[in-house]
């Protein structure tokens, strides 16, 4: 076998970069998380990008499809993605509306109640006679209601009196308004311009591809679009139904919160498998604050609804629209969430269904022809 030139100084090169890269680690690291943070708001303006366009497809098929008049194409795109952009933030408006101000009452009524529970327990604690009474006597003098708030007007003048605090908060707060606006800018550009990106990418694939590679990772591409597309499609149209459910048992069952719980449920089932359980923790917790007995209906309620949307509703809308097998999905979310958490669990399940539906198509020798067929 003759070894191509070129091909020895690729071999050398790459050699020299992992030796580098291995011996000055510490710096390696350091110069790719400062690149990682220098690129936050291409990054975010990606995915930002990514969401809203699933949402501009959909305004875009809906918006006089059957004309061929030029006003209506030339405005196409911009109505549809301003229609985007305020679906996003309309639906951000609304949980913000509907959790914040029952939040700050759940608190108010969690730190309010505190002293008295601490009480009640103490008594039951005493009572039982497990503990001798003298030693619950420093606990029993205490005054809880005024630790809570001199450790509340603590917090507060602390806050407000530290200087240095507060410019990191103001420099906190004016980066990250920086970076947000960035990403919605960079956003916007790839929306507006995106067959035009589009083209240029496979120019650029072409030119340094070969055939056979170019075509293998156009399909891989399409796969994990089509994967991630209809997983954040299903995963929302499964939480807002779980949401609505949630909302409208609770009124039945008149608990508190109904309108606050029923919109974090919906938002923590945005994560896969575990989301469920995070908002019903969440939402038992505020119900505590008001009646223990109802919180007990609420965790029995919510655990009858998770399993009608586990083996109803979910398999329909997300796994049959990924064709990933349910097991596949947990192991998924569960080696997703050690790695990354949160963002882990989101991510790894499309991930995994990409992988599932290319492993099974060449397992079964249909790859080549999924292959040609994602070309056409």
């Amino acid at each position: 076998m003759r070894l191509d030139w070129k091909t020895c100084i690729r071999v050398g090169i790459s050699t020299v970069l992992v030796y580098l890269c291995i011996s000055y680690w510490g710096s390696f690291a350091k110069f790719v998380k400062t690149a990682f943070v220098a690129a936050s708001p291409i990054i975010i303006g990606s995915a930002i990008a990514y969401i809203l366009n699933i949402l501009m497809r959909f305004y875009e098929s809906h918006y006089f499809p059957k004309s061929n008049k030029k006003a209506v194409e030339k405005s196409r795109r911009g109505v549809c993605l301003l229609l985007s952009f305020l679906t996003l933030v309309l639906i951000v408006i609304i949980l913000v509306w509907l959790v914040v101000p029952q939040l700050i009452a759940s608190i108010t009524v969690l730190v309010n109640g505190a002293p008295n529970t601490i009480k009640t327990i103490v008594n039951k604690i005493e009572d039982s006679k497990w503990i001798k009474s003298e030693w619950l006597e420093p606990i029993k003098n205490i005054d809880w209601k005024s630790k809570l708030s001199n450790f509340t007007s603590t917090i507060t003048s602390g806050v407000g009196n530290a200087m240095g605090m507060a410019v990191n908060v103001v420099g906190t707060v004016f980066s990250s308004i920086v970076t947000t606006v960035l990403s919605i800018i960079f956003a916007v550009y790839l929306l507006v311009d995106k067959e035009k990106i589009g083209r240029q990418f496979d120019k650029v694939m072409r030119r340094y591809m070969n055939d056979k590679f170019f075509e293998r990772t156009k399909y891989v591409l399409s796969v994990l679009n089509d994967s991630f597309s209809s997983f954040i499609s299903g995963q929302c149209l499964d939480a807002m139904i779980v949401g609505i459910l949630c909302t409208i048992g609770m009124f039945i069952l008149r608990l508190p919160y109904a309108t606050m719980i029923g919109a974090i449920v919906a938002f923590t089932a945005l994560i896969p498998v575990a989301g469920s359980y995070i908002g019903a923790g969440l939402g038992a917790f505020m119900i505590l604050t008001v009646s223990p007995i109802k919180a007990l209906i609420f965790l029995i309620f919510i655990i009858v609804l998770q399993q009608t949307d586990g083996n109803l509703v979910y398999p329909k809308i997300v796994g049959s629209s990924i064709g990933l097998p349910g097991i596949w999905v947990l192991a998924a979310v569960t080696v997703g969430g050690g790695i990354m958490g949160i963002l882990g669990m989101l991510i790894a399940v499309p991930i995994t269904a990409t992988l599932y539906k290319i492993l099974k198509a060449d397992v079964n020798g249909k790859l080549n022809e999924e292959i040609k067929s994602a070309q056409k």
